[in-house]
């Protein structure tokens, strides 16, 4: 508006000039009136005016970020993106839109934000188990369809709402309170986009969904809460004592089976060291028996001597032999082998 007004502002003093100009220079026969010059001065201005006015509402910008619907009579004649276009003035409307991705708060208010508004009406919902439970969502959406955003329906944005509303009721009923409150909001989140994706797509109000995430989930009163809190911190103990067992589990297990391990292969050594001991003894009785069969008395006296000296190591070994008659010999066999 400040260049249109400059302009007309220039093109006006250049006209009192020209006509300054012609009134001086005319002669007496030729003499122009003041009235007729200003008649001629107003006339160019308001051509001026008109031409500027032309000029200035025939073009229009679209930023990077929008879209504009042209409209003539009523009817959609195009859509245009980013850039400088043209319009037939008077005859054709222009409509530019965000194209940008906006948020959206179910069951709670963001203020200081003029991309979100806010819904903060029932947040409640019922469980399949029928218990109360306040839900808050954030929904982040996008224009995709400008000609449809604008004109199938008339609150396109509340409809989404609504959508949304409509498919986490729904879903969370499907859910009992103890799983939306812990271990199945993902799953929940999972299947509210898919529901609300399908109910845009048969609708096409010219939105997209792009996210929707739960932000927090309570009871409906403090006492619950704080019950279900209670709750969930035994849960969280319940599972660290559990993973506890399970790691004492597997230091444990492994240390046993070493153990048992060592434990076994003790006792196949043990095993292998009898069966070879007894297998010694018996080949030395099958000897010894063929020795005592040969000479069983020799073998007596030799075995029990072998006994004896086992028994009682430390005693002196006195053989007394008479040959069959009354003198008997005496060997002192410890003097001999430095025996006391």
């Amino acid at each position: 508006m400040l260049k249109a007004f400059i302009i007309i502002f220039t093109v006006i003093v250049g006209i009192i000039i020209i006509a300054k100009h012609i009134v001086k220079n005319s002669s007496d026969d030729e003499a122009v009136s003041i009235a007729q010059v200003v008649r001629l001065i107003g006339r160019i201005v308001a051509i001026v005016v008109i031409l500027c006015f032309f000029a200035f509402t025939s073009f229009y910008t679209v930023s990077e970020d929008q879209q504009a619907v042209v409209t003539m009579f009523g009817k959609v004649v195009t859509v245009e993106t980013a850039g400088v276009h043209w319009r037939i003035p008077l005859l054709q409307d222009v409509k530019k839109l965000d194209m940008t991705t906006h948020g959206c708060s179910i069951g709670y208010t963001i203020e200081g934000s003029t991309q979100t508004y806010g819904n903060n009406e029932n947040p409640q919902m019922i469980t399949s188990d029928f218990n109360l439970v306040d839900v808050d969502f954030y929904m982040e959406y996008r224009i995709t369809d400008p000609v449809s955003f604008l004109y199938k329906s008339e609150t396109p944005e509340e409809i989404l709402t609504n959508f949304a509303m409509s498919s986490i009721r729904a879903t969370i009923s499907d859910y009992t309170v103890d799983e939306v409150m812990t271990t199945a909001k993902n799953e929940i989140q999972q299947k509210i986009r898919e529901n609300l994706g399908e109910e845009l797509s048969e609708n096409n109000i010219g939105l997209q969904l792009i996210n929707l995430m739960i932000q927090d989930v309570e009871p409906p009163t403090s006492e619950v809460f704080a019950a279900f809190k209670s709750v969930e911190s035994a849960k969280q103990g319940a599972d660290t004592d559990i993973n506890m067992a399970y790691k004492y589990r597997n230091e444990t297990i492994p240390n046993a089976e070493a153990e048992a391990d060592e434990i076994i292969q003790q006792a196949e050594a043990a095993k292998a060291s009898r069966i070879a001991e007894a297998e010694g003894q018996v080949a030395r009785f099958e000897k010894m028996f063929e020795e005592y069969q040969n000479y069983p008395l020799i073998t007596k006296r030799r075995l029990f001597f072998e006994k004896m000296e086992e028994l009682l190591p430390d005693l002196n070994i006195i053989i007394l032999t008479n040959n069959g008659d009354d003198t008997y010999k005496i060997l002192p066999l410890g003097t001999l082998t430095g025996t006391n």
